[in-house]
């Protein structure tokens, strides 16, 4: 069974330190009954002591019933009508952090299902406690057994490092924790949004990426792990679409940054990001003239919800089609940044994608989405966030990130 964080736990602390402070009365009174007899003490004296012992625990009680009235951010208040129940896969990770904020603000139920492979409870500490909240510690490759009207399915590795540090986790992950979460969308009658990914197009051979190319996919590569099982999972969305008539949305995420990504998690934004702040070499494999196309989270977030409550099953590219070579994005970073960082390049990644960008025409038609934040308006949050994490782990500080508020 998933491991629960309990919402009331503050309360029954209290409760239970009342029990303890009543016990320890009684208790009290016995040994004075048996001992003071032969106790040189006065009765002034163990008066006191008792005074005291009822006074710590009255403080302990005080400090709780504080911690107990944590504030949230502020949320809407929705009707019963209105109010959905929403299981966030992976909700304790970057992208799916942001959708929490984002969904529990709007005044949903959100229940967030994480291993804590990749994602940290820190990234929805905020929302601990909150009624409308519960965070479950548990591994979508086993069944979960929950009652929820929505589904968003984010759970997976997703930078290079991670999902290549352990492949056949990740394998499993995209195709039995999927197999799951579908059958669960098929028991409680949810609608599922998968979070695919512009890798299922591999090394494109189209430029730009369209939802109606199959890719150029290695299936041996060291990517395949992730290319091929995201690839499987949209195909078992639309098997069971098919067959059961489970709801399913499927979002092909191209490459996003923003708060909350993890240091080392070595994607190209924090890796560039970090290094300029440390005045270290600015490392760009191969010659720098592979092109991405960077998205803010917020931008994502927006895609993501509209593709949940549209009408349209088909795939759908949500990324932000500006193009910029890798080279030109480090020297971005490096200007912004300030410092005395030098680009340096290494030997170019196995089946690295040469080019990256994506055609939203299907998501512009169907969703009237397309990304609103400037890439630097982007960039300078993304950098304040790390430098923050830079100071503050100096100091043995929190970083803490509030929802984010960007609106453009």
């Amino acid at each position: 069974m998933p491991y629960r964080i309990p919402i009331r736990m503050i309360q029954r602390k209290s409760k239970m330190l009342c029990f303890c402070a009543v016990t320890v009365l009684i208790f009290f009174g016995i040994y004075q009954t048996f001992t003071f007899a032969d106790s040189t003490r006065t009765p002034r004296a163990f008066g006191d002591d008792l005074e005291n012992e009822i006074k710590a625990i009255e403080s302990k009680i005080r400090i709780l019933e504080q911690k107990g009235s944590k504030k949230f951010p502020e949320v809407k208040f929705l009707t019963y009508k209105d109010r959905k129940r929403i299981l966030i896969t992976g909700g304790a990770g970057f992208v799916g952090s942001h959708l929490v904020d984002r969904l529990m603000m709007q005044g949903h139920e959100v229940t967030v299902v994480d291993n804590f492979f990749t994602g940290r409870k820190r990234n929805v500490e905020h929302w601990i406690g909150h009624e409308n909240f519960e965070l479950l510690h548990h591994d979508i490759v086993n069944p979960l057994y929950i009652e929820v009207d929505q589904i968003y399915h984010l759970a997976s590795p997703a930078s290079p490092p991670n999902y290549m540090y352990n492949p056949i986790k990740t394998l499993k992950t995209n195709t039995l924790g999927t197999i799951n979460m579908l059958g669960l969308a098929k028991r409680v009658r949810a609608r599922l949004l998968l979070a695919s990914t512009s890798e299922v197009y591999g090394d494109p051979e189209l430029h730009p990426q369209n939802e109606e190319y199959w890719g150029h996919v290695n299936p041996i590569g060291p990517r395949a792990c992730y290319d091929e099982g995201k690839r499987v999972a949209e195909t078992m969305c639309y098997a069971y679409e098919k067959q059961e008539n489970v709801e399913v949305r499927v979002a092909r995420i191209f490459n996003t940054f923003g708060p909350r990504m993890h240091m080392n998690d070595g994607r190209v934004v924090s890796n560039f990001i970090l290094q300029a702040l440390q005045n270290e070499s600015i490392t760009v494999y191969g010659e720098g003239e592979q092109t991405r196309s960077f998205q803010y989270v917020s931008d994502l977030v927006d895609g993501l919800m509209s593709l949940m409550n549209s009408n349209y099953s088909l795939p759908v590219n949500l990324g932000n089609p500006e193009e910029h070579t890798i080279m030109e994005f480090a020297r971005i970073i490096r200007s912004i940044v300030g410092g005395d960082s030098k680009i340096i390049k290494k030997t170019a990644m196995e089946d690295d994608p040469q080019r990256r960008k994506p055609d939203i025409t299907r998501a512009m038609k169907y969703l009237g989405w397309s990304p609103k934040v400037p890439l630097m308006v982007g960039i300078n949050k993304t950098i304040e966030y790390f430098q923050n994490e830079l100071r503050r782990s100096r100091h043995s500080e929190r970083n803490f990130h509030m929802p984010d508020t960007l609106q453009i």
